[in-house]
């Protein structure tokens, strides 16, 4: 913001235009902040606060997305296993059939979708390598021996996946949404290994 406050722009139309902008971005920058503040207070009394939690111990799921895939979807252990979850969101392929011929396509798109772009944008950061940053060592630090396995074993098995299917060729954008959909299963079996009270 410093620096934006030093450009000068070469004719005073575009210096208003681009101080309107700046002033844009400040005040959603602030609004943001304060919604994210309100939803802090909320879910501390929540019943799935503890699912909250434990979601962020997976790398690129920080607490907006934790809380935005949990609100979305309720007790993902009602799922009997992942691959419903996967076609719930709509992150499976689509399949097209005739005789002998089988052909996958786009995914199919159905379920939620907060949930699944929720869940693209936490699979970003999986085009990395592998490493237990300071903010997510922070968050593993809560939770139990268990979930910290699971969330270094996701790690090791997505940024690996996400360099391989690059190097096939694939576009980024589908690659993201693979590591979404495998991203989807290690948040079920995190789900598994935490106690939720019964819904009142």
């Amino acid at each position: 913001m410093r620096w934006l406050s030093e450009v000068v722009c070469p004719t005073p139309a575009q210096q208003i235009v681009f101080q309107e902008y700046v002033q844009t971005v400040t005040e959603q920058t602030e609004r943001l902040g304060r919604l994210e503040l309100e939803l802090h207070e909320q879910v501390k009394t929540w019943r799935l606060a503890p699912v909250v939690e434990a979601f962020q111990a997976l790398r690129g799921v920080q607490f907006t997305v934790a809380v935005t895939t949990v609100a979305e979807l309720g007790d993902l252990t009602r799922f009997e296993n992942p691959r419903q979850l996967m076609n719930y969101l709509g992150l499976t392929p689509s399949e097209y059939s005739s005789g002998a011929r089988c052909q996958q396509g786009s995914i199919t798109k159905t379920g939620n979708t907060h949930a699944r772009r929720a869940l693209v944008e936490g699979a970003w950061a999986y085009r990395y390598p592998a490493k237990v940053s300071r903010h997510l060592q922070l968050r593993l630090e809560k939770l139990p021996t268990v979930i910290q396995a699971i969330s270094w074993k996701a790690q090791v098995r997505l940024c690996k996946r996400y360099r391989q299917l690059m190097a096939k060729g694939k576009n980024a954008n589908q690659v993201v949404v693979a590591i979404a959909r495998e991203l989807s299963a290690f948040m079920w079996a995190i789900a598994k290994q935490v106690p939720v009270p019964p819904a009142v």
